[in-house]
């Protein structure tokens, strides 16, 4: 009798001591299975935006320990408020390496570009199409703005400059290349006397901007030109200094741009420079099949997006344009296999050396731009520069 009533106060003592523990137990075990599901839910957030992981660490393609993560989590890559990786490196990852390292040298790399674009900007999204056509009204990233970062309010006059034109395309010889590759040549004084003009040749499309020359400057900046990217106050003035077999390119930043385009495509008379801040040319010596108007949401990719300029609600404003070189660079990214730019950067500590490469100017001659963000600009090349997405032949960004 009395070693059963032993049994029982031993039995009412150890259960409550036996709930306790499996009490502690299971809201360790619960807190322990939160952690994984938010730590996993926060993974698989970021796969589905495409970050990269990095370099060493699984993809996470279905469930993965909690400790294995713990042990990674410092690893996860970071990015500035743009979308850019914030730490850039030229090295080419496993899979690229694979993927390029059976081409010959100075072979062009299919999809290179758009790779490693991707890379240090997952949101990057390849498709945009060079020039305007006349299923331009599809394009709804352009429909919602005016110039200069979309076509509303011009949709009628663009439609009437198409009809004439009637190509869209950079033409059957270079839309029938596999790859690309491509050179933006920008207009500094740091092309000069650099002797690049036989390397430029050698690219498939070379894009030059605005009236900077080609003869007398072959040596530095080749004589090849596929198409000459321009507005009307930066167009040529002088008929004979046309290259004779280049694409016309117009990229219109206020509607007068377009009224001015029509004249110079149906070679009518420009009765007036009211509306241009400086004098333009009154006739480009092209035929309509050579002319191409600019995709504007290049402008609108560059300085929203890209660069992170004043929205200023979709409207021209103080320092929101970006300049026409990275406009170039950034249709290049889109259409193109492989990028090189020279002749880009401003060196402010350097006042006494050529602004451009055709003049006397000097770099003090520079003064603060109303419409760019030329330091905000730089910052954004030189991401694309340090990420290895496009290649510097003159090391000025």
């Amino acid at each position: 009798m009395i070693r059963m009533k032993s049994t029982r106060s031993f039995m009412f003592l150890i259960c409550p001591m036996l709930v306790l523990i499996f009490l502690y137990y299971s809201s360790g075990r619960l807190h322990l299975r939160t952690s994984v599901q938010k730590s996993q839910a926060r993974l698989d957030s970021l796969h589905s935006v495409g970050r990269v992981v990095a370099p060493g660490m699984t993809t996470w393609r279905g469930k993965q320990s909690f400790s294995s993560f713990i042990a990674h989590q410092s690893f996860l890559p970071e990015y500035d408020k743009q979308g850019f990786l914030t730490k850039l490196d030229r090295k080419l990852p496993l899979e690229l390496q694979y993927k390029y390292g059976n081409l010959s040298k100075g072979e062009c790399k299919p999809g290179y570009t758009e790779a490693k674009m991707t890379l240090i900007y997952p949101k990057f999204s390849k498709p945009a199409p060079m020039f305007l056509d006349p299923n331009f009204k599809r394009l709804s990233k352009i429909s919602s703005y005016p110039p200069p970062f979309g076509v509303r309010t011009q949709e009628k006059i663009i439609d009437h400059i198409l009809s004439a034109t009637k190509s869209y395309s950079l033409g059957s010889e270079l839309d029938s290349l596999s790859c690309k590759k491509c050179i933006i040549i920008g207009n500094g004084g740091i092309l000069y006397n650099k002797s690049l003009g036989s390397k430029i040749d050698q690219y498939d499309v070379v894009v030059r901007l605005n009236e900077a020359p080609v003869a007398g400057f072959e040596k530095d900046v080749g004589s090849k030109t596929t198409m000459r990217i321009t507005y009307p106050e930066g167009a040529i003035q002088k008929p004979e200094r046309y290259e004779k077999s280049s694409l016309f390119v117009f990229s219109a930043f206020k509607a007068m741009d377009f009224k001015w385009l029509r004249h110079m495509v149906f070679k009518d008379k420009l009765r007036t420079m009211e509306g241009f801040w400086k004098s333009v040319a009154r006739v480009v010596p092209r035929d309509p099949e050579d002319m191409r108007i600019l995709n504007p949401y290049f402008i609108q990719e560059a300085a929203f997006k890209f660069i992170g300029l004043p929205h200023n609600r979709g409207l021209m404003g103080r320092g929101n344009i970006p300049t026409l070189g990275t406009v170039a660079i950034t249709m290049a990214l889109h259409n193109c296999d492989e990028v090189a730019v020279a002749g880009f950067g401003y060196d402010m500590n350097t006042p006494h050396a050529p602004l451009h490469y055709y003049e006397k100017l000097k770099m003090s001659a520079i003064k603060e731009s109303w419409t760019h963000n030329i330091s905000k600009e730089k910052e954004f090349l030189r991401k694309l520069v340090m990420g290895g997405v496009i290649q510097d032949l003159t090391n000025g960004i």
